[in-house]
């Protein structure tokens, strides 16, 4: 098969679709959590556009439904990648749901600066990019939307809850997503668009994004993950901590005042 990588890109409005045609456009998908919500929606018989830096592993998924399936490679990095969205979802005739599962994070004890600008780029610049094109492609389809609405779900983290001296720039950008996705939704209801809003905030998931040999507890399977948040995004919830371990902790540690948090090593 032809690479993906460089079709040409042409102008796109958001146009009319039937709402009762699943479909949904998965950033991230190549491996991770992005991948097994994609396996689980496709199971569900939902319509996929999915996308991803590399080309390989996407289209192994194209593989196992080719007829459901759509691919884009996205950098969500690169100026161009909100034009590259905006073809996925006219190549698949729509989009009732997107799914954010881009990010990357990595342990920076030492402040590498080359890291924390890396990860600043992805989960700030990369994911207000993103975000935005599918909010504003949500905003312009609302007239045609038939009482079902849209559904805009993003992957924070519980390190967005607390300032984490092992990860600075992670913990920091993860906040500006929960706090990113919040004001859209305040937005979205000020404006009466039919826009659902989930921030997933997970713990600690065994992907390949925790690579640092460290040995993080109460580590969780990427499909159990998935299968939480397919039903969270079923259920309309806003806010989804993953898991019940997890949403213990980050309510004991909303308790920890700042003089005493600043002691405590990680």
């Amino acid at each position: 098969m032809a690479s993906l990588t460089n079709i040409p890109i042409k102008e796109i409005s958001a146009g009319k679709m039937n709402q009762k045609e699943r479909k949904a456009i998965i950033v991230g998908a190549s491996s991770g959590i992005g991948l097994e919500v994609a396996r689980l929606l496709l199971a569900e018989g939902w319509q996929l556009g999915v996308a991803a830096r590399r080309e390989e592993p996407l289209l192994a998924l194209k593989a196992e439904a080719p007829e459901r399936v759509e691919v884009m490679t996205i950098d969500v990095t690169r100026p161009d990648a909100e034009e590259r969205l905006l073809a996925l979802v006219d190549r698949l005739g729509g989009m009732n749901l997107y799914f954010h599962a881009s990010g990357i994070g990595k342990q920076n004890r030492t402040l590498d600066a080359d890291i924390e600008l890396r990860t600043v780029e992805t989960n700030a610049l990369g994911f207000t990019r993103m975000i935005g094109a599918a909010y504003r492609y949500f905003a312009a389809s609302a007239a045609s939307h038939d009482g079902e609405g849209f559904v805009l779900a993003a992957i924070s983290s519980i390190a967005g809850t607390m300032g984490l001296g092992p990860a600075p720039s992670y913990s920091a950008t993860k906040a500006l997503q929960a706090n990113y996705l919040e004001a859209l939704e305040q937005q979205a209801r000020q404006r009466g668009l039919p826009i659902h809003i989930l921030d997933i905030r997970p713990g600690f998931v065994d992907t390949a994004l925790l690579n640092d040999n460290f040995p993080y507890p109460m580590l969780m399977r990427p499909e159990d993950v998935a299968r939480d948040i397919v039903k969270s995004i079923h259920k309309r919830r806003h806010v989804r901590i993953i898991d019940g371990r997890y949403r213990l902790l980050t309510f004991f540690w909303g308790l920890i005042p700042r003089w005493l948090w600043r002691r405590i090593k990680i």
